[in-house]
């Protein structure tokens, strides 16, 4: 059975409270240099991954990942936003404006291109200002298509280049085009480029109201797993809570599919510890400590035939005593 490679990767605006990323620091915030300083204290921790921004160059882009490399640690691959152009609250791709949808896909094609230029093969879109607010706001089908539209050229842009879509199910729009996982396994099938894959971020798929390892096993059959983000949260919305603090044996399921179906990519923290004045570098060593035991225990499951045999007959109870077992000991 495939192992998930032990690599973690994290939310760096979340080493200053209420940053984002500057290169240099801009209006007394600190520069991304400065949060990767901090993050590169954090034992176990490898990569970053970056948020693209509007100004950016492929050259910018090159010196920032420089610095982190002589930091210790390495872009795992950048991230689209899209928060630098207000008319973008009215949709990036799917935005009635056709100038503001050639403006989103344009700056996410620079965006491939300066993750080519470090090296990195990873982008990943999260299309949240795609979606609608009131009924009679908008044609469904004409945002539908406009979404594929938009995904499509960017896709094609590099073929090289792995273009994950980060999907959840509102906010900041009230509805999203995308707003769970079979959705945007259908929009991949529509737009069928081959490299077009899924990001899961856990608290995402709770508020979606879905089954963690279930999604993930259809992303894996339908399409691709290209990022894994780990959180937790009440379901209510996108918490950013501390790893399996509030579903661990929700992550832990999910951590084994995503290793039986062969995911061996970098392990990504979404979490929000300067929202309530935590210490990011101790909030992400234990998330790392947490990751590091839950894949411990996976081992051990993986091995039992009680489990196994639980699984195939649909037994709750013996299923749930063998997990109970692993997490918190045998009496």
């Amino acid at each position: 059975m495939p192992d998930c490679k032990r690599r973690y990767a994290t939310r760096l605006n979340s080493f200053a409270s209420g940053a984002h990323l500057h290169w240099p620091g801009q209006g007394g915030r600190p520069s991304t240099l400065q949060m990767a300083a901090r993050a590169a204290t954090v034992p176990g921790l490898t990569h970053l991954d970056l948020n693209f921004p509007d100004q950016a160059t492929p050259e910018t882009v090159r010196e920032v990942a420089a610095a982190i490399g002589d930091l210790g640690l390495a872009v795992n691959g950048l991230a689209m936003r899209y928060y630098g152009n207000p008319a973008f609250k009215l949709g990036a791709f799917t935005n009635p404006d056709p100038a503001v949808r050639r403006e989103a896909i344009d700056l996410t094609r620079r965006g491939i291109d300066a993750a080519r230029a470090i090296g990195c093969d990873l982008m990943t879109v999260w299309l949240g200002q795609d979606g609608w607010d009131y009924a009679f706001q908008a044609d469904y089908g004409r945002l539908w298509d406009l979404e594929l539209e938009g995904i499509r050229a960017v896709a094609e842009h590099d073929p090289a280049c792995k273009v994950s879509i980060e999907y959840k199910p509102n906010e900041p729009r009230s509805f999203s085009v995308l707003p769970d996982c079979a959705t945007t396994l259908l929009a991949i099938r529509e737009v069928g480029a081959a490299n077009l894959g899924v990001t899961l971020d856990l608290a995402h798929v709770l508020y979606a109201d879905e089954q963690p390892a279930f999604v993930a096993m259809l992303a894996a059959r339908h399409a691709r797993i290209l990022g894994v983000h780990l959180n937790d949260g009440y379901g209510k919305r996108d918490d950013g809570l501390m790893v399996a603090s509030v579903h661990p044996q929700q992550t832990l399921e999910l951590l084994m599919r995503i290793r039986r179906d062969g995911y061996d990519g970098v392990i990504y923290f979404d979490t929000f510890p300067d929202f309530t004045g935590m210490d990011p570098v101790c909030e992400c060593a234990v998330n790392i400590a947490t990751v590091d035991r839950l894949l411990a225990i996976a081992d051990d499951l993986d091995d039992d035939s009680a489990l196994a045999d639980a699984l195939a007959r649909q037994d709750a109870v013996a299923g749930q005593g063998a997990v109970s077992a692993a997490l918190y000991g045998r009496r």
